[in-house]
């Protein structure tokens, strides 16, 4: 009967020992599994941070062309703005030295209409005899020069 108590709580000490080293292992198969979790999750918050980082920069520099193309249209709208200027400038310009021949021309039309005047009235003088022809000849001469 001794072989057989002893044969008993050997196979219990054998299952518990199989028991202890198949929880261990469990555990530490757990804990092995976690540490993969782990360093999985951490390596994809590196992937995560750095694609974030990379939209950041991606978008700052898409800014950045939005801000340059914008100041280019500004610098040839503000061109084409002096331009015009500069052009009603010359318009203006032109259109004063236009006007200042016309305005000496209204002068002379009317200095040759006082002319025209003056020598008709003199005519009539003359036929009227007021005047005689050396009379006449001399006031059409001063007429006619301008005096």
């Amino acid at each position: 009967m001794r072989g057989g108590r002893r044969g008993g709580p050997s196979l219990i000490r054998g299952m518990a020992a199989t028991a202890v080293v198949a929880g261990t292992a469990g555990a530490v198969h757990h804990r092995q599994e976690q540490r993969w979790d782990n360093k999985a999750a951490a390596q994809q918050a590196e992937v995560d941070q750095s694609n974030a980082a990379y939209d950041a920069q991606a978008q700052a520099a898409q800014t950045q062309a939005q801000m340059e193309q914008m100041q280019a249209q500004m610098a040839a709208q503000q061109a084409q703005i002096a331009a015009q200027q500069q052009l009603a400038a010359q318009q203006a310009q032109l259109a004063a030295q236009q006007a200042q021949p016309m305005a000496a021309a209204a002068p002379a039309a009317s200095a040759g209409s006082d002319r025209i005047a003056k020598l008709t009235q003199l005519a009539e003088l003359k036929q009227a005899g007021v005047l005689n022809d050396a009379e006449f000849e001399a006031e059409k001469a001063k007429i006619l020069a301008g005096a």
